[in-house]
């Protein structure tokens, strides 16, 4: 059962990064929390702000050229956004820890698999030499690798992406974190590799209890194994809600364009849907739906004025959109403008 109490709270979040002499925002106000033992999917093309948003869940954000403008950073309670580098380093890794997109730049080519898993647990913990190899194996074996003690001993281009990928996890999870954030994980790995590895995250979470944050471009991995998702464009969250709402029911023009972008077998069509238009350069659009210009359903006041969050009929489901402001009373609308 999963536990409704956040583990971790972002609060209208903005960071930016230097261009020049001055600041273009990457993130732009966005706030959500995410619940003990929960998956939750991030989701929009690149350039949305979905890893600048990760990034600083980790205080990973480059200072300079960028820095966070605004917003809380709560884990536990706790605001991390002020916190010193060594601080970050007790939290990072050991209660937050993250899969990075490509493991092949994450692993180091001139090092033992076994060496670079044993430095990820000895910085955090006070196992021996010993203790740690113990450790390692026993890592290994939980994310599906065999012969885990032969493995120790190669180097990372020894190993197949996924096996290569299933190392970055198993590191991620050393220290037990509570939160795990798996920024697109399965992006470079061929699509039955892709199942074996989505499945093994869900395991880890049943197993664990670990929250994870799924950042992808890919609504199939997200209805396979989310709860509930976010999706981003332009800096901005344009809708949230339970995974089963938004897949049966989207409200925001953009989410209904990546669902129709999503190939389907049973369908014979001669082109797939591609929404028109490219994701905005940060900091060009300086009034309006960030989205108004790719949408077919853009009116006069898109172009004019920043749509809130508007709440939607069912709980907890949101949309950014000024179609749904006439649905819903004043008083029922989240007052986040960006």
């Amino acid at each position: 059962m999963v536990s409704k109490d956040p583990i971790l709270q972002i609060k209208d979040l903005k960071v930016s990064f230097q261009s020049g002499k001055k600041f273009i925002p990457a993130v732009d106000g966005i706030s959500f929390q995410l619940n003990e033992g929960e998956i939750l999917g991030i989701v929009g093309e690149s350039g949305s702000g979905k890893s600048v948003t990760s990034l600083a869940t980790m205080g990973l954000i480059p200072t300079p050229p960028g820095k966070i403008e605004n917003g809380e950073l709560l884990f536990e309670g706790k605001n991390l956004k002020n916190i010193s580098e060594k601080e970050w380093r007790k939290i990072r890794g050991n209660q937050i820890s993250m899969i990075f997109q490509e493991p092949m730049t994450s692993l180091n080519p001139l090092f033992t698999i076994g060496n670079q898993l044993m430095e990820a647990i000895r910085l955090h913990t006070d196992l021996s030499k010993a203790e740690a190899k113990i450790r390692c194996i026993e890592l290994l074996k939980l994310v599906g690798i065999p012969r885990a003690e032969g493995i120790l001993k190669e180097n990372p281009h020894q190993l197949s992406g996924g096996m290569r990928q299933r190392v970055m996890i198993a590191m991620a999870m050393a220290c037990n974190p509570k939160v795990l954030i798996a920024d697109e994980p399965t992006t470079a790995l061929d699509v039955t590799i892709q199942a074996q590895i989505l499945a093994l995250m869900k395991d880890l979470n049943k197993k664990t209890a670990t929250s994870i944050i799924l950042i992808t471009h890919d609504l199939g991995v997200v209805a396979e194994i989310c709860e509930r998702v976010i999706v981003m464009y332009a800096g901005q969250i344009v809708e949230h809600g339970d995974v089963r709402t938004i897949l049966k029911d989207p409200k925001h023009p953009y989410t209904k364009g990546l669902l129709k972008s999503v190939p389907d077998l049973r369908g014979k069509k001669d082109r797939l849907y591609s929404i028109p238009g490219s994701v905005p350069t940060p900091g060009t659009i300086q009034k309006g739906c960030r989205f108004a210009a790719r949408c077919d359903s853009a009116f006069e006041a898109c172009f004019e004025g920043t749509p809130d969050l508007y709440k939607m009929e069912k709980q907890g489901h949101e949309v950014r959109c000024f179609l749904h402001k006439v649905e819903e009373r004043s008083d029922q609308h989240v007052g986040v403008t960006s």
